[in-house]
């Protein structure tokens, strides 16, 4: 009785050992893996930008340091999803793209844009950049809104768009006075930490990106 409950038990854990090798992991599932694009970008607006900190010290100057490969830096202060769709071409689909890095929504939470044409938007905005050949990670982002779950959008944009999402990229940072500049922008520590949240998630899937090239 005990040896087959122990046989039992082994086989169970084979199972589960079994469907976590086989079950694709989330750098695997984002499309356009095989990116001939040789730029990495990141697209959005003041948190992106780098508003209330000096030149070179936004995140995408953060990240470029870890990454140790060139950023470029396509934020632009204001922007809404609706603004930043009429400057893709321009500042991401031009510049021959492998990884664009989304961080859009702040000025459409505070503008009061629904949030359905908000993530109509930002669909819109990953579709762009598949369609370029680029892989696409989204900055998720919460907002205090009583009738709209932002984290839920973000996240259902990118599972169903096949992007990584990098969720609540701001926790502990805007509750946070000595990380902010102002009452919704970080400072140069709060963008040295989002830096740091978004490079190990990038390294991994450039990682998974270049075997698969």
């Amino acid at each position: 009785m005990w040896n087959k409950r122990n046989q039992l038990i082994a086989a169970a854990v084979a199972a589960v050992i079994a469907a976590w090798l086989l079950w694709p992991s989330r750098y695997a599932r984002v499309a356009n893996l095989g990116s001939h694009g040789s730029s990495v970008i990141a697209f959005g607006d003041s948190l992106t930008a780098g508003y209330g900190a000096q030149q070179g010290e936004d995140y995408p100057s953060k990240l470029s340091s870890l990454l140790g490969t060139s950023v470029i830096n396509a934020g632009a202060s204001g922007d809404t999803t609706e603004s930043a769709l009429t400057r893709i071409d321009n500042d991401v689909l031009s510049r021959n793209p492998r990884v664009v890095i989304v961080g859009l929504g702040g000025n459409d939470f505070l503008q009061g844009v629904p949030i359905a044409t908000t993530e109509r938007n930002l669909r819109s905005a990953v579709r762009a950049i598949h369609g370029a050949g680029a892989m696409v990670v989204i900055l998720g982002f919460r907002f205090p809104s009583l009738g709209a779950s932002y984290e839920k959008m973000y996240a259902s944009v990118a599972s169903d768009e096949r992007c990584l999402l990098i969720p609540d990229l701001l926790d502990g940072i805007l509750s946070n006075p000595s990380l902010k500049s102002d009452e919704i922008h970080p400072n140069v520590r709060g963008y040295q930490l989002m830096a740091e949240r978004v490079a190990g998630p990038c390294r991994k899937l450039i990682r998974k990106a270049d075997a698969a090239r």
